[in-house]
């Protein structure tokens, strides 16, 4: 058997052009995500593929045919123990980390602390991996200290940018995230808290929830803002064409579960409209989110194209490893953080300071 590695952004991608290469005569050896010189996470899979097949596919037909005294060509057993070579490396390099975990206590504790605060145990591994043979797996303050590091670096975020030009901004999420209060925070802070107020008008999609309709234009009416509730794809398209003197709208959409189809597939709708503008899709992520929920609500709003993340109720939970552990496998930047319900004060800025500041706290407390 010959081992070869595919590279893509999911395993699924992954192991598909294994199929597409070799026929379903694959099997997986091994499969996690890597992160590569231009700091994008990848997932790689490795597949086992029979030899004979390895040489057709790569390299042809004519290329490798075996000799009538059924000695292999040179370069075919070249090829052959270079892949045996790799495979071996990879099971040690498996076979020592597994080692170095079961004895020593430092990894095993420090890995178990973050663990039970919300992080992957596959992110974990793949840092701990790397630092086989260092100092930093022999003090535990030391390796705590490295791993709120490699979070920090893997963080983004999205730097607030309101040019000279017309900003659209949709907010899409889950049912009961809050996403028409963190409109009405938005809609005040672009009108009466920035360097200079901005024209700002709120466009409502929601015709699903009672009351939405009622309570984004009771927040329009105090800070008197254009208000618009909208049914249909044209009307949406009319009224944006009609707003373009304005310098922000904020676009609140209908909540959804992962698996309300009826209703996704009509915010896909607005979202691919062929509007002349340019339209940030921002998923509103309660920072009480499950981990169990995590996978679901990214499969399902991620068609969407997200450009940042706002998490909401920031103040309801001391816990952040299931959110930090969702952005770290997720590779999304954050935009803004809703820290209560006061409407416009309880809306900050996304920080990776803000956010780590708290996580520390509660591992510190574990």
């Amino acid at each position: 058997m010959m081992n070869e590695t595919f590279v893509a952004s999911d395993p699924k991608s992954a192991y598909d052009q294994a199929i597409k290469k070799y026929g379903d005569k694959v099997t997986i050896v091994s499969a996690k995500q890597m992160r590569y010189d231009d700091d994008v996470l990848r997932c790689e899979v490795v597949i086992a593929v029979p030899s004979e097949l390895f040489m057709e596919k790569s390299f042809g037909d004519q290329s490798f045919k075996k000799q009538e005294n059924h000695e292999k060509n040179e370069e075919e057993e070249l090829i052959s123990e270079i892949g045996e070579l790799k495979a071996q490396l990879e099971v040690m390099k498996e076979g020592i980390y597994t080692d170095m975990k079961q004895e020593n206590p430092v990894i095993s504790e420090v890995k178990a602390l973050f663990r039970r605060k919300g992080i992957s145990e596959k992110w974990l591994d793949e840092i701990l991996n790397s630092l086989i043979g260092t100092s930093l797996v022999e003090d535990k303050a030391l390796l705590a200290s490295y791993l709120i590091e490699e979070i920090d670096e893997a963080l983004k975020i999205k730097e607030e940018d309101l040019g000279s030009t017309l900003k659209v901004m949709m907010l899409v999420g889950p049912t009961g995230v809050g996403k028409t209060t963190t409109i009405a925070k938005l809609a005040a802070r672009y009108a009466y808290l920035m360097d200079r107020p901005y024209k700002v008008a709120l466009l409502n999609l929601d015709s699903y929830k009672v009351g939405a309709i009622e309570q984004l234009e009771h927040y329009a009416d105090i800070m008197q803002i254009e208000h618009i509730s909208i049914n249909a794809v044209e009307e949406f398209k009319e009224n944006l064409e009609t707003l373009q003197d304005y310098d922000v709208i904020l676009v609140d959409t209908a909540g959804m579960s992962p698996y309300d189809t009826h209703k996704f597939i009509k915010t896909v709708e607005f979202v691919n409209s062929d509007i002349a503008l340019n339209m940030e899709v921002n998923l509103v992520l309660s920072a009480t989110v499950k981990y169990e929920d995590m996978e679901d609500i990214y499969k399902n709003f991620s068609f969407l194209n997200l450009d940042s993340v706002i998490i909401s109720k920031f103040d309801e939970t001391k816990h952040f490893g299931t959110l930090l552990n969702f952005m770290l496998l997720y590779d999304l930047p954050m935009s803004y953080f809703s820290v209560g319900q006061e409407v416009p004060d309880d809306l900050l800025p996304a920080s990776k300071e803000y956010l780590l500041e708290h996580f520390i706290g509660d591992v510190n407390e574990g």
